[in-house]
Parts: C-alpha cells; structure tokens; sequence
C-alpha cells in the first residue's frame, strides 16, 4: 500500500515539474528604470493655494445630494448622505475672482458624532503653468475644525507621481456657500 502512495507521488511530482517548466510566462508585472518616465529629475516641492466654492443650493448650485439613507434627514450630521460636486477653484476668496479651475469628486457624511466628510475629488487646474493637470485627495475633513489635514494621493500631467498634503480653513460660510481656503503642498517631478 506504501508502495502505490510513493509512486502516485512520483507521478504527480513528474508532472507538475513539466507543466512548470513548460509553461509559458504571462507575467503582468514589469520592473522598468524610472528614467523610462522621465524620473530621473529631483522632484519639485510645491505649495498651491486657491479657495473652494461650495454651493450647495440655489441657482448657481455646484453640489448636490446624491444618495442619503432614511436615517439620514434625522442625524444630526447628516450620517450616510452622500454630495458630488463640481466647485470652482479661485484665486481670491470673491467667486468672481479668477477661476484657476474645479474641485470634482464626491464627499460623504462618514461620521454619528461630528460633522466629518469622507473627500474623494480631484482637484482640476485650468488655469497656468498646471492647466490639465489635477491632484487627487482621499481623507477626512471634521469640517468645525479649524484647519483639516488631508492627503494628496496621486495626481495627473505635471502632477504625475504627486504626494503631499491639503490643509483645508473655512475662510466663510454665507447662507448656501462655504468658502474654504486649501493650501496644498505637493512634491512632484
């Protein structure tokens, strides 16, 4: 009975040492230089600041409600609502100052106990040096907290490869439109 054990295994060790040694590779990771991305640059530490419109009713009303759950018009946070937004990114505090471009994406009420957003956006640049390029913000924002921490996870263009962070200071909060103030320190290449 040994016997037919150890020869079964023979068999099977055959084979599967010649389907290993056949088999063709269909590998999906590459290891590349970073000079092939043009990486071998020092990388550049900026600091962008701009203002954040966000309004969010109204005839020029840039977020809106997109989902939300019956709890949600009874929590004192608005727990579990859910906002997209396409709001303008200026130069100056005044809405009618210059438009350097948007800030799109989505945030959630994330928290029972304060007022905290889940951020997923893109901040999109359209005006100098950085138009067509965009950061990308993935955090949390206590909004009654003076001034929010949140990470820069990547972005595009110029900001190929970016990390950094956004500090995030209400700047105003006037009827249907909170004015936040963001100054983002990324490195970049």
């Amino acid at each position: 009975m040994a016997k037919f054990h150890f020869s079964t295994l023979i068999l099977i060790s055959f084979i599967f040492i010649t389907t290993i040694s056949t088999a063709k590779s269909h590998s999906f990771v590459q290891t590349i230089s970073p000079t092939t991305l043009g990486l071998h640059k020092p990388q550049k530490l900026s600091h962008i600041r701009f203002y954040f419109h966000d309004i969010i009713g109204g005839k020029n009303q840039t977020a809106i409600r997109v989902a939300s759950s019956p709890a949600s018009d009874k929590s004192p946070t608005g727990f579990g609502s859910v906002m997209m937004m396409d709001d303008p990114l200026t130069a100056k505090p005044e809405l009618d100052s210059q438009i350097v471009g948007r800030a799109q994406g989505i945030y959630a009420s994330a928290s029972q106990s304060e007022l905290g957003f889940l951020m997923v956006l893109n901040f999109v640049f359209t005006q100098g040096k950085y138009n067509g390029s965009s950061l990308s913000v993935l955090g949390r924002n206590t909004v009654e907290s003076a001034v929010r921490e949140m990470p820069i996870v990547g972005g595009s263009g110029l900001f190929r490869f970016a990390r950094g962070y956004a500090h995030a200071s209400t700047h105003s909060i006037i009827t249907l439109e909170a004015v936040v103030e963001y100054n983002v320190y990324v490195f970049h290449y």
